[in-house]
């Protein structure tokens, strides 16, 4: 039974939508990847999107959605730390990130936050199988 994972920011652009795309990547066998947004935002970020891509991640598909969109119960919460609060989602683990946001800097932020999500989301992977979460 695959873990549902929903990775929240506030607009669902950036940092969260780089983390559905590793999870999908990476973990499809252990879980299920969604993520959202406390606001509406128009696009995702294109650098965000770009940097993914170099690494060999689509996100050509994907689109920001609101916590209304994803499922009302979640077996693991990430926030992106991006000090956004979260209604409350039920679910059986919940941490924060604590990643600082590249939206409006050079592309190598982008890049840097998009290896950072990586390992985090290696990590998660790695806890899921191990039934450590």
């Amino acid at each position: 039974m695959k873990k549902k994972v929903a990775f929240v920011c506030v607009h669902n652009s950036c940092r969260s939508q780089m983390a559905e795309g590793w999870a999908k990547k990476m973990g499809s066998d252990v879980l299920e990847a969604y993520s959202a947004g406390t606001e509406n935002y128009p696009e995702v970020k294109p650098l965000a999107v770009q940097v993914m891509e170099e690494a060999g991640v689509d996100m050509s598909g994907h689109y920001p959605k609101l916590l209304s969109d994803i499922p009302a119960e979640v077996d693991i919460l990430i926030t992106m730390g991006c000090n956004v609060e979260c209604p409350y989602i039920p679910c059986q683990h919940r941490e924060d990130w604590g990643l600082s946001d590249p939206s409006g800097g050079p592309i190598e932020d982008y890049r840097r936050t998009r290896d950072i999500i990586k390992e985090k989301v290696e990590d998660l992977v790695q806890r899921v199988k191990n039934n450590q979460i």
